[in-house]
């Protein structure tokens, strides 16, 4: 269902193959390219999958990619969602990318770099991205200026309801349609049948078991009252009904993997799609995970080994699990070599082509490297058989999964040989130079025509205070004062004239409040007449308390006209005139170019 944004009228009206074969045969024709599908679900640990050993769910459809194709036991990620995401994005260390955080725009990729969508469109392939983005919400960072043709989600880190909430495609809102993952698949299986006779690549990072923790009855039941067979057993307390929830939720992502599975079956194109599944870090709360030290936010073991499973009918080898390290980088070299395009970027790539170790039973010639993980200034390296983790302790995996015997003293070689190569990669990298501040937010992309600025990047001053610690899906409260404002840091791209709207909520007795949307001395003012005060929402579906901003049913209101210059200038929303009751609370601008 659409958000309909009629704003050049005036109206704002808110309704609620033949293929390669295993002796590396190269792709020769159009017909012959063989279609993609990238699963990537957030914050799932390793250990929650029924294949690698959890007996607290069942996930059959994901464990029978593993059993149709490879397993790779040690793959890894980075501790957190969006470098995760910018890696596999680009094959570059998302410490190169300017990934500095994950709000506030500290997720957003550097320009100038090559995506792995773009790679896939210049050699004919049809593009999509359905789901959790968080690299960037405003063009040329949004997902359609980053390559590809069709994006349906939200461009934030997390989102506040998982059932019908209002998110975006291709810019514009729209109200989504039933729970979210399940909307994000069928928008998918949608995109498999339009293009089931060219090649497409579809990238589906799903958003969860990111919380907030809400699921269909259907998934809780089972969950609510069982018996937790497998139980976190390391320093941190496990809390039940987080697992629960959690489970229940990859379980259902389960199900929805099946549903792909199934369409590309149906449609006879199991045999010419790669398909693969993994996560994007570490799991969101201390419950099994293998035994490995860390979660989410950890360099260690737990908070970036991530299940991956990569399925090409006849193809790759079914059943094999490959031992050698790799990570989140070789995923575009690897997609496009498998493909049989050729690779060109901008940049040159960290990651590198993962099929000879795919398709090849000779993994011992396979040369491993290192993988490293990084954030919020720790740095830990992997080696094929050790990890130098973020205090320079030295540990071997292949006897010690669970980091707990250093061995730093009995091997010092090898720990200063890795402290080296540690020292090295974050010089060449240039990791944590990233200073905030240094990229405003744009406005007005030339080639886009709507423009979102989010409270999540906005500055309150004065008794203005945000909904929530956590800025991704946050709203500004408290304007109770003429002096109070909302600042932007804004670069506007191009000349031109936007229509401005507002999704806002005011209480009863506010009405007529006078707000003023300045950018350098343009600017325009009008009056707010209509109070819309719903009551917070979202708690009614969680199944364990949340941390984040519970949401509102914010009101669409068109501000009017705006005329921007091109320029890097402070976006500034204060008021002239507030009744004696509280003013707005404002969940974000909206720009739509009209000139």
């Amino acid at each position: 269902m659409r958000i309909s944004f009629s704003l050049s009228i005036g109206l704002l009206v808110l309704l609620i193959s033949c293929k390669e074969n295993t002796s590396n045969t190269a792709l020769t024709s159009e017909t012959q390219k063989p279609n993609v599908i990238l699963i990537m679900s957030d914050d799932q640990g390793w250990g929650d999958l029924s294949i690698n050993g959890n007996s607290n769910l069942n996930t059959p459809n994901i464990d029978a990619i593993a059993e149709n194709g490879v397993t790779l036991e040690n793959f890894y990620v980075q501790p957190v969602c969006s470098p995760t995401r910018a890696e596999i994005l680009t094959g570059r260390y998302a410490s190169r990318l300017g990934v500095y955080a994950t709000s506030a725009g500290g997720e957003r990729m550097n320009l100038g770099e090559t995506t792995i969508a773009e790679v896939f469109k210049a050699n004919g392939y049809h593009t999509a991205a359905f789901g959790k983005w968080h690299n960037g919400m405003q063009p040329p960072y949004h997902p359609n200026t980053r390559g590809f043709d069709d994006f349906y989600g939200f461009a934030s880190g997390h989102w506040g309801n998982y059932f019908s909430p209002i998110l975006e495609h291709n810019g514009l809102l729209v109200r989504g349609d039933g729970f979210l993952t399940d909307d994000l698949t069928n928008r998918g299986i949608h995109f498999i049948e339009k293009h089931k006779s060219e090649p497409f690549f579809l990238y589906l990072p799903f958003n969860t078991p990111h919380s907030p923790m809400q699921v269909p009855d259907i998934y809780w039941e089972k969950f609510k009252n069982k018996e937790l067979t497998k139980k976190y057993t390391g320093v941190g307390d496990e809390e039940p009904e987080f697992t629960k929830a959690a489970l229940a939720m990859v379980e259902n992502i389960d199900g929805n993997v099946g549903r792909i599975m199934e369409k590309i079956r149906a449609l006879g194109l199991e045999e010419n799609t790669i398909v693969l599944f993994m996560s994007d870090n570490g799991p969101n709360s201390w419950r099994w995970n293998g035994g490995m030290r860390g979660r989410k936010g950890s360099t260690d073991e737990g908070g970036v080994r991530s299940p991956f499973f990569i399925q090409w009918k006849d193809v790759l080898p079914a059943g094999t699990r490959r031992i050698p390290i790799a990570s989140s980088v070789d995923l575009l070299p690897t997609l496009a070599d498998l493909a049989g395009i050729p690779l060109e970027t901008q940049k040159p790539l960290d990651g590198k082509s993962l099929k000879p170790l795919l398709v090849s039973e000779e993994e011992n010639k396979w040369d491993s490297e290192f993988v490293f993980n990084h954030w919020n200034g720790k740095t830990s390296v992997r080696s094929q058989n050790y990890r130098l983790d973020a205090q320079d302790r030295l540990y071997d995996i292949t006897k010690d999964r669970g980091q707990t015997t250093d061995i730093a003293t009995r091997h010092p070689k090898m720990r200063d040989s890795l402290k080296k190569i540690k020292s090295d990669w974050l010089a060449d990298v240039k990791a944590d130079l990233v200073v905030k501040g240094d990229r405003p937010f744009t406005l007005g992309h030339p080639d886009h025509e709507y423009t979102q600025i989010p409270a999540r990047d906005g500055i309150p001053h004065g008794n203005i205070k945000r909904s929530n610690r956590y800025p991704n899906d946050t709203f500004f409260t408290n304007w109770i004062s003429v002096t109070d404002s909302i600042s932007w840091d804004v670069e506007v791209m191009a000349d031109g004239k936007y229509e401005v709207s507002i999704l806002y909520t005011m209480p009863e007795g506010s009405q007529g409040m006078a707000v003023e949307l300045s950018h350098g001395k343009n600017l325009m003012m009008t009056r707010i007449m209509t109070a819309h005060d719903p009551t917070l929402t979202g708690m009614e579906n969680d199944r364990v308390p949340r941390i984040e901003s519970y949401v509102k049913n914010f009101k669409p209101k068109i501000l009017g006209t705006l005329y921007l210059r091109k320029g890097r200038r402070p976006l500034v929303l204060k008021t002239r005139y507030l009744p004696e009751k509280d003013g707005i609370d404002v969940r974000l601008l909206f720009f739509k170019r009209v000139d």
